[in-house]
């Protein structure tokens, strides 16, 4: 695997190194020792599947608080995906921005998501599926979420959103919130 850091401290894109011959092609997406070398939470403690039928549904922007720490490795297994990290971090010297990165089951690429960064993606096209390997458990009471339209944010969405949850479209504003 080759690991690229991006301008959101502390997540990396992951590609995947292919070996292929007449048969195909074999690749190693995950391994605990590679990503401990990285200073990345190895620990995976859940698994989670989300399929899309509409390209530019929007899910997100949502990340864990303290103390629920949830790192996230993310990688589209169908139909492709701009996947954000943006970093909501009180304190962190990359605060406010956010990286952008496709993913798509042709180019098995995947995005490290570091615990305490807001994360959310758009569906390129239908029928979309994303796999979320995820190193700590669901807690509902940690849950927070940010607009995916927020200007302090200033995520420029390829589509335009065709379908997002209630839920999703009225989290409060940046400048809203009174823990910045």
């Amino acid at each position: 695997m080759r690991f690229t850091p991006t301008a959101v401290d502390g997540a990396w894109i992951v590609d995947l190194e292919p070996h292929s011959d007449d048969r195909g092609m074999f690749a190693r997406s995950f391994d605990a020792e590679e990503f401990a070398a990285h200073g990345l939470d190895a620990a995976v403690v859940q698994a989670n599947l989300s399929f899309n039928h509409h390209a530019g549904t929007v899910r997100g922007l949502h990340r864990q608080v303290p103390p629920h720490a949830e790192g996230k490795l993310v990688r589209c297994i169908a139909g492709g995906i701009v996947d954000v990290a943006a970093d909501v971090r009180p304190g962190s010297a990359t605060y406010g921005r956010h990286v952008m990165v496709e993913l798509t089951a042709a180019n098995r690429r995947a995005l490290f998501v570091p615990p305490y960064v807001a994360h959310g993606y758009q569906t390129l096209v239908a029928d979309t599926e994303v796999m979320y390997q995820v190193s700590g458990p669901y807690a509902p009471g940690g849950e927070e979420g940010y607009r995916h339209d927020d200007p302090d944010l200033a995520i420029a969405w390829p589509l335009p959103v065709s379908t997002i949850s209630a839920k999703d479209a009225g989290w409060p504003l940046l400048a809203e919130r009174v823990d910045r």
